[in-house]
């Protein structure tokens, strides 16, 4: 988490999109059991097949600072993890956990204080225990791997490739950087009009309609969109 420090997903997602990585966002509604529990590490993949095993093994092979990213397809049927699981996860050093599904015990979960993201609350576990297949673990449309980080805030779930996730924090920052500045000049009385020139940009739109905002931006060194 360290190296993540005050960054939040949005600052990383607009740097995914300038530094030209593939932007692999969670689906919408993955979110905090706590408001304010922010998690990021590297990514322990697993895949649910209804039976709480598949968990251990994991947590067996973890690293301290892991995130458990489970795939559970997105069901909204059963929960596969509550509290048991969450202690042992913080038992194991791991930093937190991502859900693709569903919780439960959220009373306990929010005392335990690990982080926990997922699409909600249900108080049935599950009814099955499937076969396990070699399917790689996903998060929405995404293929997620050990070779991936995952951050987590209020704002949902990002997955970065490892290799690349130094260039995206260090462009992640100077976004910040600009945004701040930004913000700071507007309560002095700077609206962000002037400080983006919209004026300049308006005009020069009349004159060739292709020119776009973001364009604009990007040669005045603003950092609204992306």
């Amino acid at each position: 988490m360290t190296e993540f420090g005050e960054l939040t997903t949005p600052l990383v997602a607009d740097a995914c999109v300038r530094a030209g990585v593939a932007l692999r966002v969670a689906p919408a509604g993955v979110r905090p059991v706590t408001a304010g529990m922010r998690v990021a590490g590297r990514v322990r993949p697993v895949r649910h097949y209804g039976s709480v095993d598949v968990f251990l093994e994991a947590y067996a092979d973890a690293d301290p600072g892991d995130v458990l990213v489970i795939d559970n397809g997105g069901r909204s049927d059963e929960a596969c993890i509550g509290d048991l699981t969450v202690l042992e996860a913080a038992a194991a050093g791991v930093a937190g956990l991502v859900v693709w599904g569903l919780h439960r015990d959220t009373r306990e979960l929010a005392e335990i204080g690990v982080p926990v993201f997922s699409y909600g609350a249900l108080p049935a576990g599950p009814l099955r225990v499937d076969p396990r297949d070699e399917e790689p673990v996903r998060v929405g449309g995404h293929v997620v791997t050990g070779e991936d980080l995952v951050m987590a805030d209020d704002d949902g779930v990002l997955f970065l490739p490892g290799g690349r996730a130094g260039e995206v924090l260090a462009v992640a920052r100077a976004i910040h950087e600009t945004e701040r500045e930004q913000a700071r000049r507007i309560a002095a009385g700077e609206t962000l009009r002037q400080q983006t020139r919209f004026a300049e940009y308006l005009a020069r739109r009349r004159e060739d309609p292709q020119y776009t905002f973001r364009q604009h931006l990007r040669r005045i060194g603003g950092a609204i969109e992306e």
